[in-house]
């Protein structure tokens, strides 16, 4: 039990920005922390302060001009192996942790860790461990040298942890840390569909292979001969070739089906219109899949862990860390990867059986209260953190 006498403990969070909008999972870390931690961000550039303010951000966008294009050209040009303005926050602020967000961070960081002295806590979230070292593979011989120096790796579930320890991570620096939501905030509303009424379907997410949109698309398509829908795409490519050429996959899906009086596509939105989209469908689908260039989710969307805490049913897919998310056939359904008739048959499932909604909502909502509540998550890490700053060696 924390009180009011104990010493706080401060945290240097080290990311490249804060924060842009896909990464709620981060505010929360921050955000919901114990009392007695003093979080402090330093990053390069600000973006979305009005979704995620937070106190004790340190931007090196907002220093003096000659330190940012000296920090960033020592850092390009390897004559000092750290970058001076996360050495010089972090001594500011009596920092003794550093948590560096994602593993190159945490490999770039080795140097500001050493020269101020911090314990180094490093979370991988998908990209980094996996689909990184299979396209450039210089990166497995910076993680094993990462994996020697740092103090703790933390990562969502069993399945990134395997990953991890196979690049060479010993198995006593892992540790599965969920990422945590607020659930207190998220109303749990049971979702109920009556027959003959369309079923509101919603999908998420940036238009990446692995999201596996055009497989949800056409599971729906064929569907919809069954069923009357209606669907909703939050979400958009990025600016980069292959989320641009997967754009182009699901507007074929669409086509080829003739969805488009069916499919609303929102593109981006903002947090809160994500929630207002949420409680106004019956079902988010989620078949995220291993793309053809090593890219997966790593551990789990963090918006699966969201919506099923609205009391949505949700159908997703065997892949990575979803299955310690969504208990199939207690918490949610799931298929395997790319198997549209999987992610029909589940469908069909959820539409003849509309009275085993409730219970499996109530069983999602009580698993992520238990593993996925941010407050209690906050705890958890702060735990963590504790423990590495009390050792000495």
């Amino acid at each position: 039990m924390i009180n009011a006498t104990t010493e706080k403990l401060t945290v240097v969070h080290e990311l490249d920005a804060w924060l842009e909008r896909t990464q709620t999972f981060i505010y929360h870390q921050v955000k919901y922390a114990p009392i007695d931690i003093e979080n402090h961000i330093v990053c390069q550039y600000l973006r979305n302060l009005d979704q995620f303010a937070v106190p004790n951000i340190h931007a090196l966008e907002q220093a003096s001009p000659w330190q940012q294009t000296w920090d960033r050209w020592v850092r390009k040009s390897k004559v000092r192996p750290y970058l001076g303005y996360l050495v010089e926050q972090a001594q500011r602020c009596g920092a003794r942790v550093l948590h560096s967000h994602f593993g190159p961070g945490g490999w770039n960081n080795l140097g500001a860790a050493r020269r101020a002295r911090l314990k180094h806590v490093v979370t991988f979230y998908g990209l980094d461990i996996n689909y990184l070292p299979t396209v450039q593979p210089r990166w497995r011989e910076r993680y094993r040298d990462m994996f020697r120096q740092i103090d703790r790796v933390l990562c969502e579930g069993s399945y990134m942890a395997g990953s991890i320890a196979q690049l060479g991570c010993p198995a006593e620096k892992i540790l599965v840390h969920h990422l945590g939501i607020a659930v207190d905030a998220i109303a749990f509303q049971p979702r109920c569909w009556q027959p003959g009424e369309p079923l509101r379907v919603l999908l998420t997410g940036t238009f990446h292979e692995k999201k596996g949109i055009p497989y949800a698309l056409e599971a729906l398509g064929r569907l919809q001969h069954s069923v009357p829908l209606e669907i909703t795409v939050i979400g958009d490519a990025k600016n980069e070739p292959r989320s641009l050429a997967e754009k182009q996959k699901i507007l074929a899906t669409i086509a080829k089906h003739d969805l488009h009086a069916k499919v609303r596509l929102l593109g981006y939105q903002p947090y809160a219109r994500l929630f207002e989209e949420a409680y106004q469908h019956h079902i988010f689908l989620a078949p995220s899949v291993l793309a053809s260039n090593g890219d997966c989710e790593g551990g789990a969307p963090v918006t699966i862990i969201e919506m099923a805490a609205t009391g949505m049913p949700v159908v997703s897919t065997r892949h990575c860390d979803i299955p310690g998310v969504v208990l199939d056939g207690v918490t949610g359904l799931l298929a395997d990867e790319r198997d549209v008739d999987g992610l029909i048959a589940r469908l069909c499932h959820l539409i003849s059986n509309p009275q085993q909604w409730q219970a499996m909502a109530e069983a999602a909502r009580r698993h992520i209260e238990a593993e996925f509540d941010a407050r209690v998550q906050g705890e958890r890490l702060a735990a963590i953190y504790r423990d590495l700053a009390q050792r000495t060696a």
